[in-house]
């Protein structure tokens, strides 16, 4: 049995008062032709005697947010999708029966007002009500104060809520699909096409992650939700798609934290005859062309630092960063065991499938990557922990890889393709040994990608971008979960 406060009670009370005035209190539809921010902005500067020659007549909607009910007139303010508008209605405009239907009213009530728009003696844009409809009947009184909740996370779990009361939530709501079309706009414009590839897979391939792991009923086999949409997307360009993106959900059974959640948003994209030179402008494209997109600006302040986005973003090599800041240089020939001395001479901690490659890495994670404030393309990333790079012709103990750095947060990942197959075959190998010496991260063989690299990939460039994050970046948001709409939560007690 449901136990119901006070408040609850004496709204419930109101409900059967709106059934006895012969008013459903869960509505109909009611047509909305004007909304808040729109009439502010375009009838703001006007005097209150041009506003009321003009007799602008409109109908919105949305939910009560505060009522200041007096005699026989009253004010209040509805909030719709785009902010809050003052309402007069008094009982002379809109007749005694509407006027006790308001008066029934409590905050949180979703109302239609359809009117004439009129500037008050402060100067604020108002509707004056000739129609007041009752729609929606709030029986759960909204917080005070929101933000002042002591369990922080109730924002999350309760984002409806959340999304009534705190404006920068609703704003960041709606910025992510303006990001999300603006990217759509920018690649389809140069002439990729966007697809649609599994969810559920049999084998663990693309990235380094631990997985999901699922059950098909029917064929009685474990399945994975998918860590990274990259296999599929590359098989497309061997069957002659030059140009493919993907924005969708990957799934990934790790820990939580600012910049993490289990399932997330990310875009990967492959072109054809291109390499690892034009996804850094392509990237750089894109970032720059959201920020402008979204704000009118390539600055943004995001965790404490002024960062500009314009067009013409650093570059480095991993090796060069590294050196920069402990003075060691990757580059000379070097053993394992010589790598392994500096490491724990540096505090760096030795795994047990640890290579060269790997011992490089983690001083670049130690040392470099937190210190990376404005973007920078970090290029060359050890063999050992790129599995689907191509080789440096110069150094194969690297790659033509490159991680876009902003804000000491990885945003993006991208390749000169490996397309020769008997190297990916090895390669795939290296990475069973790995996973067979303690590695969980490491991928498995994938015999079907490496038939379709044997019928011949074309020379190509690919990148993977996670979404979430620039949405934190271009929003100056801090937390991956004030971007993601629903968050994983931990169930409550």
């Amino acid at each position: 049995m449901r136990e119901f406060t006070e408040q609850e009670l004496v709204r419930r009370e109101k409900l059967n008062k709106l059934k006895e005035f012969g008013v459903d209190p869960f509505g109909h539809k009611f047509d909305v032709n004007n909304y808040s921010a729109e009439l502010k902005n375009k009838y703001s500067n006007m005097t209150h005697e041009e506003l009321e020659n003009l007799n602008v007549s409109v109908s919105v909607a949305g939910r009560i947010m505060f009522i200041r009910k007096m005699g026989k007139a009253s004010f209040f303010s509805i909030k719709d999708k785009l902010g809050n508008i003052q309402i007069y209605i008094s009982i002379n405009d809109v007749g005694e029966e509407e006027y006790s239907l308001f008066k029934n009213a409590d905050i949180g009530d979703i109302v239609g007002i359809n009117g004439i728009l009129m500037i008050t003696q402060t100067g604020e844009i108002t509707v004056k009500c000739k129609k007041y409809t009752h729609l929606v009947k709030s029986l759960k009184p909204l917080p005070e104060k929101f933000h002042g909740l002591v369990d922080v996370e109730e924002r999350f779990r309760r984002r409806y809520v959340d999304l009534i009361m705190n404006d920068e939530a609703r704003k960041v709501a709606f910025a992510r699909p303006r990001i999300i079309r603006s990217i759509q706009h920018y690649l389809d414009n140069l002439g990729y096409v966007e697809v649609e590839t599994p969810i559920l897979g049999t084998i663990l391939g693309g990235a380094a992650a631990r997985p999901f792991i699922t059950h098909h009923n029917a064929q009685n086999i474990d399945m994975y939700l998918r860590i990274a949409t990259e296999l599929p997307l590359k098989r497309l360009l061997v069957g002659g798609m030059d140009a493919v993106y993907e924005i969708g959900r990957i799934f990934r059974n790790e820990g939580m934290d600012r910049k993490h959640n289990p399932e997330f948003t990310t875009i990967e994209l492959y072109k054809a005859f291109t390499d690892l030179e034009g996804m850094m402008d392509l990237t750089e494209g894109i970032v720059s062309n959201c920020a402008m997109e979204l704000n009118g600006t390539y600055e943004v302040d995001f965790l404490g630092h002024h960062i500009n986005l314009a067009p013409g973003f650093k570059r480095a090599h991993i090796v060069d960063l590294i050196k920069e800041k402990t003075g060691i240089d990757f580059f000379q020939n070097m053993s394992f065991d010589d790598a392994k001395k500096l490491a724990i001479e540096h505090g760096i901690e030795i795994e047990e499938h640890f290579s060269y490659g790997h011992i490089v890495n983690a001083f670049f994670e130690k040392y470099v990557e937190d210190t990376i404030i404005e973007p920078t393309f970090v290029f060359g990333h050890p063999i050992e922990i790129s599995p689907l790079a191509k080789k440096d012709p110069n150094d194969p103990r690297f790659t033509q890889r490159f991680e876009l750095f902003i804000a000491g947060s990885e945003y993006a990942n991208a390749f000169t393709e490996l397309n020769d197959p008997i190297d990916q075959y090895e390669r795939f190998e290296n990475q069973l040994k790995e996973k067979n010496l303690g590695n969980e991260e490491a991928n498995e063989m994938d015999l079907d990608y490496v038939e379709a690299l044997e019928y011949g990939m074309p020379p190509a460039g690919g990148m993977g971008m996670g979404i979430d994050r620039l949405v934190m970046l271009l929003t100056g948001s801090e937390n991956i979960r004030e971007v993601i709409l629903f968050p994983t939560m931990k169930p409550r007690d």
